[in-house]
């Protein structure tokens, strides 16, 4: 049985989707992206938004429509993303 993602896990997995989409992605697709709730999602979303690690977007498409929402990764949030890869590096290097 898979063990559970810690939350830096999580916040990584978060991120790593967003870049991985150009440094932009539509909220649905990173909750599936991600394989998170939209409840859970939101929550991480609000933290790392708080955080700048990732900013939204609203655009108007057409009239009448809601806006369009786009969340987009933010400088600070690639820093983070290499310097987990650094420490996941590192403790796999000592086997940890």
């Amino acid at each position: 049985m898979a063990s559970r993602r810690s939350r830096l896990e999580l916040v990584a997995d978060i991120l790593l989707a967003i870049q991985n989409k150009g440094g932009r992605i539509k909220p649905t697709h990173l909750m599936y992206k991600s394989n998170l709730s939209h409840k859970l999602l939101n929550s991480y979303l609000e933290e790392l938004i708080s955080k700048g690690m990732v900013s939204i977007q609203e655009e108007i498409i057409k009239k009448r429509e809601a806006p369009q929402k786009t969340i987009i990764i933010t400088d600070k949030g690639l820093n983070f993303l290499a310097e987990f890869r650094r420490m996941r590096e590192f403790t796999e290097t000592f086997g940890l």
